[in-house]
This record gives structure tokens, sequence and C-alpha cells, in this order.
């Protein structure tokens, strides 16, 4: 100990003996006497260098006097009134709870020798007091008492306001006290810290002056030790608590199913969703091996306890519910100590669920959305509208451009199946060796080019919704026997594959060939066409429903000036007579494609009839060509076209030739031709 520390006289240098506990000071008693006597002559504005005294008590004492503490005062009078100490010990919970076990230990230790045991706040004031009967009656003398504060700058020095000075253990020992009403006393104190190191209270150990020892302050640091370590304890009890409730909070907010797993196979984890799409108990599968809660799923079990990551892998799964097929993603877990996998977490999906919210939105078409009021047109519309009534297969006949795609997702969008996926298969546009891997999917392995964890088919991505089957007489006729199989069984086999995998869609096919002509000629098999045809629909063609072209020109017109940014709102007599004359082998679509050819074409808000292209006016009967005077010719026809395109792009030729998909060069031959400046 340093020379500093003790304020001595040099011939008597031993008045104060002094230990170290844990780094702090313990110091035993001295002479009483000498201390009264000392005190006396302190508070007398004397000092006596005969008697030496430590130097944090001398500071201490300094600082009451700072604090103009009374040091004749004969009790505590700063206590709290019931109400304010009833919110201080609720604001203390924690700490009570904790100290409160140590502070019965530490009394049933001194129980007999009339020692209290007391806890105070980071403020000093006194929390909790234990202790015998004589103590307590003892200290009452000083109102050393629930609610009653001990800070030094209330009373000066004493143990428990010195160890909030100090932040250290200390022992007070009689007229070490500043007050004259606690000299009677030696108390020993040390300051209790949370996990941050604040002080967030003291533990103090009081008795008469007589009995105290010099193992006393040494049972308090050892019983805050033990708090400080509870405190710690409790914390990281809590912040894993807080963690877990967390997860869980979070993995139930999730949509998905999550299963996790441990280096054992056993479920550690199951969030509800997981549960209820497997048809499973969650709390009694929990710790449950893999394999026992999922009997007969050896490829799933594979996977998710291979440890490995996987993304976008579907697999059918057999539940409580029956066989379901699934979109899995799986991520191993990793100790971040050793990088040794610990197990997995896996987020699954239904399948069609996920297709659906991918899909859904190129569904958008509705009844409302077929415009028509001929007889044929409504008729078919009425038909359409009862097939969304029902379940059954509907076959879409008629020419091409009439809008079977339109009516099947009017129909789809109609049906029960409303909410669920529509997916579009066009069988003549898809590669013969192809076809059946894009209906029907395939698995790892297949064939050439694979994808890794196969790939499910469109019959698999439908699921619960609607599949609908364009131009379903380009069907090869060796894939037509694998689609009536399908269709009876409602079951699908992938190409590479052995699991029939279930399947429930609503089937919509449409053709423009006559299927009774292609039976006769052996293209088309006739046991799938009365499977196909329970529901037929006739669409009408353009030229059979001609009285429905000015509503649809103009239609076209509002909705394609809209989306090409011109405000076009007026058609010219003329050209709807035009119109009305040609037969329109294109239908619908080519309707539609001559009438954005116009809007893109005109100058102003009126289409007029030289914004249409010549095959229309060449085809039209000869009644409706005496209106034109001057029939444009294809010369006339490229003339306006070029002048067009350089009004749009504001005589940016490299733009104009791009537009007219010709080089530079040309469009000046041809602008020269024209006398075009």
């Amino acid at each position: 100990m340093k020379n500093s520390d003790l304020l001595y006289n040099n011939n008597n240098p031993q008045i104060i003996q002094n230990c170290r506990i844990g780094g702090s000071v313990l110091q035993n008693k001295t002479n009483r006497f000498e201390m009264l006597r000392l005190w006396e002559k302190l508070n007398k504005g004397q000092f006596d260098p005969a008697i030496s005294i430590h130097k944090y008590i001398y500071q201490s004492w300094e600082r009451s006097k700072q604090y103009k503490v009374d040091p004749f005062k004969s009790t505590n009078t700063d206590i709290l009134h019931k109400e304010a100490f009833n919110q201080l010990l609720s604001s203390n919970h924690f700490l009570l709870n904790l100290a409160a076990p140590s502070m019965e230990d530490i009394y049933n230790y001194t129980k007999g020798s009339s020692f209290c045991v007391a806890l105070s706040d980071k403020d000093g004031t006194l929390l909790k007091v234990i202790g015998d009967t004589e103590e307590l009656a003892f200290t009452n003398y000083s109102n050393f008492s629930e609610g009653s504060n001990w800070s030094e700058k209330v009373m000066g020095t004493n143990s428990i306001g010195l160890a909030l000075a100090l932040d250290q253990p200390v022992q007070v020992y009689g007229y070490e006290h500043y007050c004259k009403c606690a000299a009677l006393s030696t108390c020993s104190a040390a300051p209790i810290h949370n996990e941050y190191g604040d002080i967030i209270g003291v533990l103090d150990l009081t008795g008469p002056y007589k009995h105290v020892n010099i193992h006393t302050l040494g049972i308090v640091v050892a019983a805050t030790s033990a708090i400080e370590r509870k405190i710690l304890l409790e914390k990281a009890y809590n912040e894993v608590n807080l963690a877990n409730s967390l997860k869980q909070t979070v993995m139930e907010s999730i949509s998905e199913g999550i299963i996790v797993i441990d280096e054992n196979k056993r479920v550690i984890h199951i969030n509800k969703r997981a549960g209820h799409l497997l048809g499973i108990d969650t709390k009694e599968n929990l710790g449950l091996d893999i394999e026992r809660m999922l009997p007969n799923n050896s490829y799933f079990i594979n996977l998710i306890t291979s440890c490995k990551h996987i993304y976008g892998e579907s697999v059918l799964i057999k539940t409580q519910k029956g066989k379901k097929k699934f979109m899995i993603n799986c991520t191993p877990l990793v100790n971040e100590i050793n990088n040794q996998k610990i197990g997995s977490v896996c987020v699954f999906h239904e399948l069609h669920s996920v297709v659906s919210k991918i899909m859904r939105p190129r569904s958008t078409i509705t009844f409302d959305s077929l415009i028509g009021k001929s007889s044929t047109f409504q008729l078919a519309l009425e038909q359409a509208k009862m097939a969304s009534e029902t379940d059954s297969n509907v076959l879409l006949l008629g020419e091409s451009g009439v809008g079977k795609e339109l009516f099947a997702h009017a129909i789809h969008n109609a049906s029960k199946r409303t909410k669920e996926t529509f997916i579009t298969v066009n069988c003549g546009a898809i590669p013969r060796e192809l076809i059946s891997s894009e209906l029907f999917g395939y698995e790892e392995g297949a064939f050439t080019g694979a994808r890794k964890g196969g790939h499910p088919g469109k019959f698999e991505l439908a699921d619960q919704g609607t599949l609908f089957l364009d131009e379903i007489g380009e069907m090869p006729i060796d894939l037509q026997t694998s689609l009536l199989r399908v269709l009876e069984d409602k079951t699908i086999t992938r190409v590479g594959g052995h699991l029939s995998i279930p399947t429930n869609i609503r089937l919509i096919s449409a053709t423009n060939k006559n299927l009774l002509e292609e039976i006769k000629h052996h293209n088309f098999r006739n046991d799938l066409y009365f499977r196909l045809n329970v529901i037929s629909i006739t669409i009408p063609s353009l030229r059979n429903r001609k009285g429905d072209i000015p509503i649809l020109a103009d239609h076209f017109m509002r909705t394609i000036s809209a989306r090409v940014g011109k405000k076009i709102d007026k058609i010219e007599p003329n050209l709807i007579d035009i119109l009305l004359e040609y037969d329109w082998p294109g239908n619908i679509r080519e309707l539609s494609n001559v009438i954005e050819r116009a809007i893109n074409l005109s100058r102003n808000n009126t289409l007029t009839i030289d914004l249409l292209p010549p095959e229309i006016y060449q085809r039209s009967s000869g009644s409706h060509l005496s209106l034109w005077r001057n029939t444009p010719t294809k010369e006339d026809v490229e003339e306006q076209l070029i002048r067009n395109y350089l009004s749009k792009f504001e005589d940016n030729k490299s733009e104009v030739a791009k537009a007219l998909n010709i080089s530079r060069s040309c469009l000046y031959r041809k602008m020269s031709k024209y006398n075009i400046k």
C-alpha cells in the first residue's frame, strides 16, 4: 500500500492496518477512542496530527462538509413516503429479485450476531433491510430503514454513500461515520454493477462496531460478485428468451412452412404453417426424427438432411392430407467456430401457390372485355358463361384471330378457379422433341442439358388452376396418347421419372382445325377428341359478324391511342365503310393491327382512309371504291409513310431509316424520288 493512502503520525505508522480483497481496500478497526477524539476535533475545525486516518475517509469527510451535512443530526430524516417508495421498489424489482437470495444467505450466516443486511439503489436509498431484531432496533436509532437515503449528500461518510462515491468495496468503522447517529456501527458495503459496468445498487452489512472482524467486508464482496454473476446470467437468459421469442414470431409470421433439423435429423423447430401444409401437429412432432415425422418421403428427407444449399426444388411429399407438390429451399446451419454443418433449415410452399403469385397477373380478361353485339357472338358468349360455372373440359373452335384465348381467360376468371393459375401452352409453337417435357416436366438427368433437380411441367404449374392448350390440333399423335392418359388418370409422370404426381386442373383447348376431318386422316385421336369436347364453343369469324366492326374499331381506337400516347378520338365514316367491305381473314387480330397502324401514321385526331394499308381497300368490293377519286398507290402509301415518320422523328433521318428498316442511303433515294425536302 502506498504511503499516500494514509494520513498518519510517523511515530505510530501501524495504528491503521490494511489488507486487500480482490484489489479493493478492507480496513480493520482502529482505536475507537482515538477516532472519537479525531471526529470531535475535526468537527470543531481542528486536526490532531497524532492520529492517523485513511485517505478516502478523510476525503469523504471533506465532501460531507461541502454538502453541508450536519454531523450532529440525531437521525436520518430523508425518507420516501409510501407511494414513492413503492414506485422505487417497482423500478428496481430486477435487482431485488436477484439480490434477495444472497441477502438471505448472508443473514443466515451472521444470524445471532446482531448484524443486518441492507440493499440500496444506485442513489443510496435503502430498498430492503433484513436482520436480527436486536440489530434492527439498534439501527432504528439512526433510521437505517427501508426508504431512507444513505448517500454522502444526505448522511455524509458511511459505507453505502462511500461505496457509491468510490465505486469500490469499503468498510466504515465507528466514528469514521460523519454523522454521530451512525457512530455505534461498523458498515461494510460493495457496489453492484450491471452487465455494462454501471452501478445499480449497493449491498451493505451493518452491525455493532464491537462485533466487526476482518472477514466482514469479504463476505459482502463475495455476495456482490455472486449477484453480478446472476445479473449476467439473467441478462443472457433473457436475451436467449428474447431471441427465441423473436425467432418464433418471425417464423410464425412467414407464410411459408419452415422445418429446422439438427445434425441428428431431429426436428428442432417447425412453424404452424408447416404443420398445416403437412397435416401434422407441430408440438407432438417437435424433437422427433424427420423420418418418423414424414415416413415414406425418402427423396425429400435426403434433400433436407444433405445439409446442402438447395433452391427452387420441386418435391412431391406424402402428407396426412395426401400427396402434395411443394417448392423447397434448404440452407445448411453452420457452426461459426469450427465451420461444421450442424443442421438444415427448409422453407417450403405449395407449388401451385407459388405459380399463382407469378402467373395470375397475366389473366386479366373477363367477359366484360369481350366486345360484340351480333347474335352469333352473343351465343358464343352465353355458352362460355355457362361453361365457366362448371369444371368440365372446354373446346374452343374458330379461325385464327377470332379471340379463342380471350374466351379462355374469361372462362377462367369467371370460374371457381379464378384465384389460381392460368397457364397457356401453344402446342404448335413448341418443337416436337420438347413438347413432352414442356407439358409433363422432367427429372434430373432425363436428357442432355436437363436442369439440375429437374423441372415441373405446365400440368404441375397449373395445378388447382386452368391449363389452356392452344392449337391442340397441332399436337403430335404420340403425345396425344400421353395427354389422354393424364386426363383419364389425373396424374402425370415426368420425363425420366417413375413417380405418379397427382394433378388437379381445368383444361380448355382451342383449335382452328376441323378435328373430325383430322380424325378421318388419322392425325387426331377420336378418344382424345371426345375427352376434350365436353363443352364445345364456336367463336364466329369477323366476316360473319361485320355488324360488330364499328364498335370494335372504336374500342381499338381508344385503347391503342391511349397506349401509344396519341390523342385520337374520331374515325372517318368512309374508313368504317371500307372496313365493312373487307373480309378480314385475320379476324379480330387483323382489325386491331390495322387500327394500330392508322393511329401510328395519323397526324391529327382523326383516322382517315389514306391511313389504311393497300390490301384493305384493294380487296374491298367496288361499291365503295368510288368514294376515292384518287385511289392511293403503293408509291402514295410509301411517300406518306416517309413523311409521317419524318414528322414523328423531327427529321432525324437515322431514326426514320431504322423505323422503315432500310439504310440511310436508301431513304435519301426515296426522299429524292418523292421530292421530299
